[in-house]
């Protein structure tokens, strides 16, 4: 019988909004590691990085994945619908070198970084792995920083994945990380899995009992505070949106316009938040700079806007219509943060789904996705967007999709033919889709897909049948 997934507590949750991470652990016998990492030694000695396969070759692994521990943490985080994405990776480390600090892209490809926590990863250790043994480090408190703020050598801050077999470590998507040395040049395995809220947070998902947030005290270590960031995002996972929005009109505006555009980042993030929280003033401030030729200052624009509530969405929409691809992307993402506020713009937003810049079009993806209504017109927009020319439309597409369930049934024969891309993330993608809007039609397309496409863990170049 299938354990209640452990959610996180209130304090737990405090520590991943400011930290963007937390080590946690499964509990599963020694023996279940020990042939787990049996299983793995002799794939990548016979037949080298699974990849994408990783879990169909180790079908073991899914069991972690159905753990309580790791289940509770993903549903607490991000939902519990969430989608556990294509792309997965087990990265083999015997180096005595560290590797470089660095944000995961998106399968080779950018796009503008959330502050909430649509997107999380797990990186899980199936052996003992001691700090010798080169875990993965993270930067606390930087999964909001474009920039690298910290030195290369910087150690003081670092926190490290380290801990008994069954150690995981789950993060915000876009925290900095990186591989530390491996000093005693035994095999160190450390496996990767993506994954991606589906439905907005309506709700506490974790074991909530204090709807107010608190900051906790270890947050006092970070390399900046930011508490409007860390109560909007806090009072977003509970399901309020703008909740910031006209709180604190007693700010000097002047001087926080100076910070916004400042080289600070983490005090331009929060001359954003404090803006966005400031009233018409600090509107107005945000509105200009959202028009800056610096891509980092629109952005940081962005960024206030998207959590600005109402009164910010005649700012986003007039934006939609400037000439500078930057603002308009930027103006197209702070409407999908605000979601539902926003549905007037969807007729606009559709239009944009064309659009000759990558950039743009695809960031009007993923905010058509959050937005939702009227859902006719979104799925319309998301169909063509399934039929562009850019596999990242495409991809992002099939992503977005996966947010409707069955309302998303129009969809449905198109995602058929998605399913015969050439490209990987797209196949997999509309697979998922298909999966989440579980109608009758899509679950007999998707089951002749996975029947026709079926993987067998067992057949190998030294055992074909």
């Amino acid at each position: 019988m299938n354990q209640a997934p452990k959610l996180l507590s209130d304090e737990q949750m405090s520590e991943f909004i400011t930290k963007g991470y937390l080590v946690l652990k499964t509990d599963f016998p020694r023996e279940f590691h020990e042939a787990l990492m049996r299983k793995l030694d002799h794939v990548y000695k016979e037949e080298g990085n699974p990849g994408n396969n990783l879990l169909p070759r180790v079908p073991e692994l899914q069991q972690v994945f159905n753990h309580p521990s790791v289940d509770g943490a993903l549903q607490s985080v991000i939902g519990p619908n969430y989608l556990m994405h294509t792309h997965r990776h087990g990265h083999f480390n015997a180096a005595p070198q560290s590797g470089g600090w660095h944000k995961d892209s998106y399968w080779g490809y950018n796009r503008l970084r959330n502050h909430h926590p649509w997107w999380a990863m797990i990186m899980y250790f199936p052996q003992d792995t001691p700090v010798e043994l080169g875990p993965t480090g993270v930067m606390p408190g930087t999964q909001n920083y474009e920039s690298r703020i910290f030195q290369e050598d910087d150690r003081k801050e670092e926190a490290l994945a380290s801990g008994e077999a069954g150690t995981f470590i789950l993060i915000h998507y876009d925290i900095w990380h990186r591989a530390t040395a491996n000093t005693l040049g035994q095999p160190r395995y450390m496996l990767k899995f993506e994954f991606m809220r589906t439905e907005a947070p309506t709700s506490p998902s974790w074991n909530n009992e204090n709807l107010k947030w608190k900051t906790p005290a270890s947050a006092s270590e970070l390399f900046c505070q930011h508490e409007e960031m860390w109560e909007e995002t806090w009072n977003w996972l509970t399901g309020k949106v703008g909740s910031i929005a006209e709180t604190r009109k007693e700010r000097r505006i002047d001087q926080l316009s100076e910070k916004l555009i400042g080289d600070n980042e983490p005090e331009a993030i929060n001359a954003a938040y404090q803006l966005a929280a400031s009233g018409d003033n600090g509107l107005n401030v945000l509105a200009k700079s959202l028009y800056d030729t610096q891509l980092k200052n629109s952005r940081l624009a962005a960024y206030g806007l998207s959590v600005a509530g109402e009164k910010a969405i005649p700012i986003l929409e007039k934006a939609l219509d400037s000439e500078q691809d930057h603002t308009v992307a930027h103006a197209i993402f702070a409407l999908g943060e605000l979601r539902q506020l926003a549905s007037s713009t969807v007729p606009k937003l559709v239009k944009l789904v064309g659009h000759s810049s990558p950039y743009i079009r695809n960031t009007v993806v993923d905010t058509l996705s959050m937005i939702q209504k009227p859902t006719e017109e979104v799925i319309a927009g998301l169909v063509l967007a399934l039929k562009n020319d850019d596999v990242q439309t495409r991809f992002t597409a099939g992503l977005a999709l996966c947010r409707f369930g069955a309302e998303a049934n129009a969809a449905v024969p198109h995602l058929a033919k998605a399913l015969k891309d050439e490209d990987r993330y797209v196949r997999g993608h509309a697979a998922e889709a298909l999966n989440y809007i579980h109608t009758d039609t899509a679950k007999d397309i998707l089951i002749d897909y996975l029947l026709a496409s079926r993987w067998c863990p067992s057949t190998t170049p030294a055992s074909t049948f």
